[in-house]
Order: structure tokens, then C-alpha cells, then sequence
């Protein structure tokens, strides 16, 4: 799988709106019922990829951690399931609940919430403000697989960490980076 990186859309720029099938719930969720007013993370992930399987531990961490905070977290697969039958939505189901995420997996099929964002590879993560403005697109941390690098969440957490105190995102922010999204 080719390494991919997120592409860095302009801070400032308005959460996309979005109304997905939640494979968890079941329900169909949109950015209006998951965002918060203090902080609203969007991550696009799939299950078979082997960053997004390296950092899953990290995240739900971060997730417990941040969401005591007031922050809201949504995951989004966008991967074409003809091609990738491992991002299939009942996959999405058993990988979500196997991995304890809190917080909702959403199928976006129709990749057009990906395109909405930009979204460029998994993981690629979005941090947006209490006013829905982007203040944060980039990496979890510097950790890959087989980096010796530990996971630590260290550059969303400092966005985070911002955000809540109302300052701004410290420079640089750094690309994500994982295996390209799966167009159909």
C-alpha cells in the first residue's frame, strides 16, 4: 500500500455537513448531532489499513481522555467495499465494537464526504473549533508502524489542548499519513 499523505486544507475553513449511516448505532448521524461547541474531531479511518490498525489503540485513548473535556469524535470510511470487502459496513460493525471505539463509525458510500473534506488517505485527522472552523489537520503523532516510535497522540493532543484553552493551533502542523482512500 503506497504511502499517502493528508492534504492541508486551509485553517479557518467551514466543517462540511454530513448525514451518514452510523455502524454502530445504526442510526443516520450528521456533523450537527455530533458536534460540541468546545471541540469536534473528524477522523477518516478504514479497518484493514495498517496505520489506521497501528493508531486505533491511541485513539480510543485519546477519545476517553478529550470527550470528559466536552469533545466530540466521529470516525468516517470511505473506501470502496467493491474493491475492499474488509471496509465493508458490517466489518466497520464487529472492527468498531472489537476495538472499544467511543464514538461513532460512520459509512460514507457514496465518497462524497470524503471529497467534501478533502480527505486524502487513513488516518486523516480534522479538528474543528466551537464555532465549526478548522483549526487542526494533520497527524495523531509521529509513530508508524514498525518506527519504534511510541504512540502518544502528541500532535492532536496539543491541538486539542488549544483549541479548549482558546489559542491557536501551534505551528507547523504536520501532514498525515497512511494508505491512500480507496476511490471507486
Amino acid at each position: 500500500m503506497a504511502f499517502t499523505e493528508s492534504k492541508m486544507i486551509e485553517l479557518g475553513t467551514k466543517a462540511p455537513d454530513f448525514k451518514l449511516p452510523d455502524t454502530v448505532s445504526g442510526k443516520k448521524l450528521s456533523f450537527s448531532d455530533i458536534r460540541s461547541d468546545k471541540a469536534t474531531v473528524v477522523m477518516f479511518t478504514c479497518n484493514h489499513c495498517p496505520y489506521v490498525l497501528h493508531v486505533n489503540p491511541e485513539l480510543v485513548r485519546l477519545a476517553r481522555d478529550y470527550q470528559e473535556k466536552g469533545v466530540s469524535f466521529v470516525a468516517i470510511s470511505s473506501n470502496d467495499v467493491d474493491r475492499y470487502p474488509d471496509d465493508s459496513p458490517e466489518k466497520m460493525t464487529e472492527l468498531a465494537k472489537e476495538v472499544g471505539y467511543p464514538f461513532p463509525y460512520l459509512y460514507d458510500e457514496t465518497q462524497e464526504v470524503a471529497k467534501a473534506y478533502d480527505a486524502a488517505c487513513t488516518p486523516d485527522f480534522y479538528v474543528f473549533d466551537g464555532d465549526d472552523k478548522l483549526a487542526y489537520r494533520g497527524r495523531l503523532d509521529e509513530s508508524r508502524p514498525n518506527s519504534g516510535k511510541p504512540l502518544t497522540g502528541k500532535d492532536l493532543r496539543a491541538a486539542l489542548d488549544a483549541v479548549l484553552a482558546g489559542k491557536p493551533v501551534p505551528e507547523p502542523q504536520y501532514p498525515s499519513g497512511g494508505c491512500g482512500i480507496k476511490w471507486k
